[in-house]
């Protein structure tokens, strides 16, 4: 118990503050095939470029044990390309739809009719279509475009930021937000359970009460003595905690695992599963609209492929196979600890394209769910730590039962020794 508390003094109190797991980012594209024939109609054609790897290195800062038994941090994330892991280079072009174009579309799609004829000029003035040819670090890292300032102009305020567009621009060099959770000093059932996100107790980005609420651990690690049903953990990158299912026992070197899963339910629309009504508006079960928490861009998230999701969307679109072994995430975590073992976060980030009227570049675009990318974080215990692992909960734990009963199997001759001559002395 002292070992898993959040206290300078305690075993896994560094595994905790520098996370020694080496974590890696595997992001993988899917390249529009066929655009010129989405603008006029038809089904887009996929082709999966990837992946792209990247080592992913955390670290706690900031950290400030506060007087109700609990800690406070900021942690860091910086992201490494790594060029022998990965099938092609940052420098390699893809088709991709134009993201800033086609979501502002969608977004101004219910505004006067003058609006959306002003926003298509300016698009012609700079060249813009509805798909862009740029290269991997663009999409990642950021691009420069004018059409950002053309849209702040038209519409003041439809995408509050400024400079360089890219998916993962915030992701690296950057932090999560600033976790509040429990050290466990005193309730050890509490520890790295979340107090609060960025001072808050709950988020506001949900229709209901339950979506909104933070709930579980900051996804690191979990309170001890795990039981095999579910767990808990606060997403920032998602917007919101989400909830994986026992699966099954087993092992990862030696060391007895929990595999955790993400249920069916995890993503499915308020019809198919009314819990999550809150995060509706929805559309097919399988994907989660993140609008709300995305500056209202019509943005979703799925597993990867459409895995769990309906098969309309999989049908919608020619390039997907969806498969558990390849697409479902999972946890392995150690459940008298609660330190995962070994796990990879799966995600895909989807757009949500159409014809949008008075907007000549969105062509005859038939509206469909689009799948941009997914990414991959994995990590695994390995190497010294791994051993000392081992060593300190598997081995020692082993050799002190097997002399218990060594000692045990001789106790017994030694009691029954000891009464016969108690009752020959008598």
């Amino acid at each position: 118990l002292q070992n898993v508390r959040i206290d300078p003094s305690s075993m896994s109190f560094q595994m905790w503050k520098d996370i020694p797991v080496p974590f890696y980012l595997s992001v993988h594209f899917f390249e529009v095939l066929n655009p010129k024939q989405v603008l006029q109609g038809a089904k887009p054609v996929l082709g999966q470029r990837g992946p792209y790897v990247y080592r992913e290195y955390r670290s706690k800062t900031n950290i400030t044990f506060n007087d109700n038994d609990t800690v406070s941090y900021l942690e860091y994330r910086n992201l490494f390309f790594q060029p022998h892991l990965s099938n092609g280079t940052e420098d390699e072009y893809i088709v991709v739809p134009n993201i800033l174009m086609m979501g502002a579309a969608v977004m101004m799609e219910k505004l006067p009719d003058i609006v959306k004829l002003l926003l298509s000029g300016a698009l012609a003035s700079l060249k813009q279509k509805a798909f862009m040819n740029r290269t991997v670090g663009e999409i990642m890292w950021g691009y420069e475009d004018p059409l950002i300032d053309a849209i702040n102009m038209i519409v003041p305020g439809l995408i509050p930021f400024k400079g360089k567009f890219g998916l993962f621009i915030d992701f690296n060099n950057t932090n999560s937000g600033l976790f509040t959770v429990n050290t466990g000093m005193k309730n050890i059932s509490q520890v790295h359970m979340v107090d609060s996100w960025n001072g808050l107790k709950k988020v506001n980005y949900w229709r209901s009460s339950q979506c909104n609420m933070i709930n579980g651990t900051a996804g690191e690690m979990w309170p001890p003595f795990m039981s095999p049903t579910s767990l808990e953990f606060y997403s920032p990158d998602a917007c919101r905690s989400m909830t994986l299912v026992y699966e099954q026992s087993g092992t990862f070197k030696g060391v007895p695992t929990y595999r955790f899963v993400a249920p069916k339910t995890l993503f499915a629309n308020g019809t198919d599963y009314p819990p999550n009504e809150g995060f509706c508006p929805c559309m097919q079960s399988g994907i989660q609209n993140v609008s709300t928490c995305r500056l209202n861009a019509p943005m979703f998230i799925s597993h990867p492929h459409f895995y769990n999701a309906d098969p309309s969307l999989v049908n919608a679109v020619e390039g997907l196979h969806p498969s558990k072994d390849q697409h479902g995430l999972f946890l392995d975590v150690h459940p008298m600890t609660g330190i995962p073992m070994n796990c990879s976060i799966k995600l895909q980030l989807n757009l949500y394209i159409k014809k949008v009227t008075n907007i000549i570049q969105t062509g005859e675009i038939k509206p469909v769910v689009l799948p941009l990318l997914w990414f991959a974080e994995s990590g695994s215990i390995e190497g010294s730590v791994l051993q000392q692992f081992y060593t300190n909960l598997v081995l020692l734990p082993s050799v002190l039962d097997y002399v218990q009963y060594i000692l045990l199997g001789l106790g017994v001759p030694l009691i029954i020794s000891a009464a016969v001559l108690m009752a020959m002395s008598q």
